[in-house]
C-alpha cells in the first residue's frame, strides 16, 4: 500500500545511496510538488556496514547536494535490516556486489532488487509506456511503481547487470568524482520518478 517505497543501499550509507535517496526524493517532487510528495513517495537508504551508523551525509555529498538545490540535512546513516526490505517495493543497490549481497541474505526479495545503473538501462524498454496511467495519487504511483518493478524483472532474465551498471564508491575523492556519481545517480532517478508518476 503507498507510499511506494525505494530503499537505495550502498556500503557504508555516507555517500551513494543517500545521495540517491535524496535526488529520487527531489525528482519526485519537482512532478508532484513538496507537499504530496511523502504520500506517494518514501525514499530511504542503509548500508550493508555499520561502520558509520548515526553519521551524517559525508561532507563532499551534502556540498554536492546543495549545489543541486537538495536538502541534505537530518540525514543519519542506518546499517541494513530485514525490517528495510521487508517494507521496501523496490530495491536499488550502487554495485553488483550489494545486490548479491541481498540476494544472498533474502532470496524473497530477489525480484524487486536492481543495481541502479541495471534498472536505468531497463527503463528505456519501450514497454514501459505501457504501465498504467492516470492522475498522480497515491494508490496510482503505487500500483505503477509495482507493476513497474514486475516488468523490469521479466525482461532482464536475458539482460544481467553489466560491469557499467556499477557506481563507482567516491568516499574519499575529490568534488568532481561525487558529481560524476551524482550524475550517473540523476539519469536513473529522473526517469524513474518521471514513470512513477506517469502522466
Amino acid at each position: 500500500m503507498p507510499p511506494f517505497s525505494v530503499l537505495h543501499v550502498c556500503m557504508g550509507n555516507i555517500c551513494r545511496s543517500p545521495m540517491a535517496e535524496r535526488l529520487l526524493r527531489a525528482r519526485t517532487s519537482e512532478l508532484v510538488g513538496a507537499d504530496q510528495v511523502d504520500s506517494m513517495l518514501y525514499s530511504h537508504s542503509v548500508g550493508t556496514g555499520d561502520w558509520h551508523v548515526g553519521e551524517p551525509m559525508n561532507p563532499p555529498a551534502a556540498r554536492l547536494l546543495r549545489s543541486r538545490g537538495v536538502d541534505p540535512s537530518r540525514f543519519r546513516a542506518r546499517a541494513l535490516a530485514g525490517s528495510h526490505l521487508d517494507t521496501s517495493d523496490l530495491v536499488l543497490a550502487a554495485t553488483r556486489e550489494v545486490a548479491e549481497y541481498i540476494r544472498s541474505l533474502r532470496p524473497d526479495v530477489a525480484a524487486r532488487t536492481f543495481v541502479l545503473g541495471e534498472l536505468g538501462r531497463l527503463l528505456a524498454n519501450p514497454d514501459v509506456r505501457d504501465l498504467p496511467s492516470g492522475a498522480a495519487t497515491p494508490q496510482a504511483v503505487f500500483d505503477r511503481g509495482v507493476a513497474l518493478v514486475k516488468l523490469l524483472d521479466r525482461q532482464r532474465v536475458d539482460a544481467p547487470p553489466q560491469p557499467a551498471d556499477d557506481l563507482d564508491d567516491p568516499y574519499g575523492m575529490a568534488d568532481g568524482f561525487f558529481s560524476r556519481v551524482a550524475d550517473e545517480i540523476d539519469a536513473t532517478v529522473r526517469p524513474l520518478a518521471a514513470t512513477l508518476i506517469g502522466d
